[in-house]
């Protein structure tokens, strides 16, 4: 973040994830990673005004703002700043408070083999189930990575 946020701001856009925001985690099939998967921890906030959206964006120097059917989100994709976004943010959660720290958890754990792989998918699975809308349609990651390893390995 290019400049240093102060605590209100950080209160608020807090609050505002409290509300309306997501904190998701999602593996992806990935042909460059060692183990042919990665997982990813994305944060957005939807508003139907994309006012305050933007104010975020120019306030932390991060993220996009993109327009969907009906709303506007602001999304945060980039792994590190994800992580240190989550760090500073955390303490001013009264909703979101354990999703984050579990985000915090899958962002710093390294993947140096294929336990370390299946253990951050678990993390990524039990993120998935405080989602409200992921619940009736999220698949179980932590499976699908151990299906794809080979029985000898």
């Amino acid at each position: 973040m290019g400049r240093i946020l102060s605590e209100v701001n950080l209160a608020y856009i807090a609050g505002l994830f409290d509300g309306d925001g997501a904190i998701m985690a999602h593996i992806e099939k990935h042909s460059e990673k060692r183990f042919g998967f990665r997982v990813r921890v994305i944060i957005k906030i939807t508003q139907k005004d994309p006012k305050i959206l933007y104010w975020i964006k120019s306030v932390t120097k991060l993220g996009n703002v993109d327009k969907d059917r009906t709303t506007y989100e602001w999304i945060l994709r980039n792994q590190s700043e994800v992580l240190d976004f989550l760090i500073k943010l955390k303490t001013f959660f009264r909703v979101k408070n354990k999703q984050a720290q579990l985000a915090i958890e899958i962002l710093q754990i390294e993947i140096n083999s294929q336990k370390d792989l299946l253990y951050k998918a678990k993390l990524a699975d039990t993120l998935s189930g405080f989602n409200v809308r992921s619940k009736g349609r999220r698949k179980n990651f932590a499976t699908r990575i151990q299906e794809s390893i080979p029985r000898n390995d």
